[in-house]
């Protein structure tokens, strides 16, 4: 029978930080497997490896077949996979990065849960895109009214700067193909920008259904921090991909959308803009550096791996 050489788990702090990693990679109809730190991709023109932890997330289209070994892998390196469709339009499943703290994700649901801290959130969300604007006063659906006439705008600018005709969003997973040029890349390029939301949001320790701007959905977080990103990237992009009328827009896009996550250093980005959204522009690293207490209802925090039981206490 024959041995295969261990290959030890590598340590969290041996990893590199999610805002050091590649954005994305888009595999579909291959072979994935892995050798040693590396995953190994199979297709008709060859082999190709690639560092495992050196990109964030995986997002495996139709025709992929995967390893228990590349899993393995993918899991010890804290890669977020996800599973999506044709075109990578439709979202079927995800795999969760690893995360070693819960600091974010507590502060998360603090802010979710309390109405005011709610939409306080909600409120810097749109600030971001309204810089110059002041939002504080405003209601939930006063911004929502604010934003769609934003997206709006942007959909006009960019037809009228590319030359394409512009109806409407029309997003149909189902019927991808029957979409105009437009549609389909906005489809693609958002996916993308989902698929990297996810893995960064994941990679904080936050959740992804727990939204400001989006709520009741397992992806609502996911949403409101890519909705961040879409005017200054897949909204451009996808208008330049249908005026250059390229033969399979939604490779073509996924390709464009990528160049420009690295261009603008997105993924560091919403590293930063998350943890300032959660923060209130006062994280600290310092942070991180208690992972694991107990809750105690009159002191507080208190040290992990210590007995409290008091002389005659019974258990």
């Amino acid at each position: 029978m024959e041995h295969k050489k261990r290959i030890d788990k590598p340590e969290i702090q041996a990893l590199p930080r999610v805002q050091d990693r590649m954005t994305f990679i888009y595999l579909e109809r291959c072979k994935i497997n892995r050798d040693h730190g590396a995953i190994t991709v199979r297709d008709e023109s060859g082999i190709t490896h690639i560092p495992a932890a050196a990109i964030s997330v995986l997002l495996l289209g139709p025709g992929t077949d995967v390893t228990h070994r590349a899993m393995e892998l993918i899991g010890d390196a804290g890669v977020t996979t996800i599973w999506v469709g044709e075109h990578g339009v439709r979202y079927y499943a995800y795999g969760r990065a690893l995360t070693n703290h819960a600091t974010l994700l507590l502060k998360q649901a603090q802010l979710v849960s309390n109405e005011k801290k709610h939409i306080h959130v909600a409120r810097m969300m749109y600030q971001m895109r309204f810089p110059n604007e002041d939002v504080s006063k405003l209601t939930m659906q006063q911004l929502r009214g604010r934003e769609g006439s934003r997206i709006r705008s942007a959909y006009r600018e960019q037809s009228k700067r590319w030359n394409v005709p512009w109806d409407k969003r029309n997003y149909r997973p189902n019927d991808y193909e029957d979409g105009d040029p437009v549609n389909q890349a906005l489809s693609a390029g958002n996916a993308c920008l989902y698929g990297l939301a996810h893995a960064v949001i994941c990679a904080l320790g936050c959740s992804p259904g727990l939204g400001f701007v989006h709520v009741g959905h397992e992806l609502s977080f996911v949403y409101d921090i890519a909705d961040l990103y879409k005017a200054e990237i897949t909204i451009p992009v996808a208008f330049e991909m249908a005026a250059e009328n390229v033969e399979d827009i939604g490779s073509a896009t996924r390709r464009r959308v990528r160049d420009e996550f690295r261009k603008g250093r997105v993924l560091e980005r919403m590293v930063h803009d998350i943890k300032y959204l959660l923060a209130d522009g006062e994280w600290q690293e310092e942070d991180y550096k208690s992972t694991l207490y107990l809750w105690d209802n009159i002191q507080g925090e208190l040290q992990h791996g210590i007995s409290y039981a008091e002389a005659g206490d019974e258990t």
